[in-house]
């Protein structure tokens, strides 16, 4: 039988692997569209699929994070979130194949659509729990 845990485990992977595959064809869609996000389809499908992404990050911000993985879950949150404001990492790729920015900075912007709405509840969480012990 399946723990709940387990299910927790597989639904962050699932999501994971969702924002991967949405930035490889957003991505792909922005680089097709003469290397502009701010194409009126690019634009629409970025936004519905944050907008996914968010929502699902607040879910397993709500079920899936237990209390000993809540320091390395928003230490690691951090990082993505620290890296995702500085995309012009990235900029290099853009020199080798501009496809492989597009990807890469989709991929991120994702990953982190995901990762700080769940960072956010987690946060709230071990603030409750922290102010409550006292």
């Amino acid at each position: 039988m399946v723990s709940y845990e387990e299910i927790a485990e597989y639904a962050f992977m699932a999501f994971v692997v969702i924002a991967i595959v949405a930035g490889l064809a957003v991505g792909y869609m922005a680089y097709a569209a003469n290397l502009h996000w701010n194409d009126p389809a690019v634009a629409d499908a970025n936004s519905y699929l944050i907008l996914i992404l968010l929502i699902l990050g607040l879910i397993v911000g709500l079920i899936s994070i237990t209390a000993k993985e809540v320091a390395p879950f928003l230490m690691a949150a951090i990082a993505l979130m620290v890296t995702g404001v500085g995309l012009d990492v990235w900029l290099p790729l853009a020199k080798i194949h501009s496809l492989l920015y597009y990807w890469a900075t989709a991929i991120l912007s994702y990953i982190v659509a995901f990762a700080a709405p769940a960072a956010v509840i987690i946060a709230i969480k071990a603030i409750y729990a922290l102010a409550r012990k006292k």
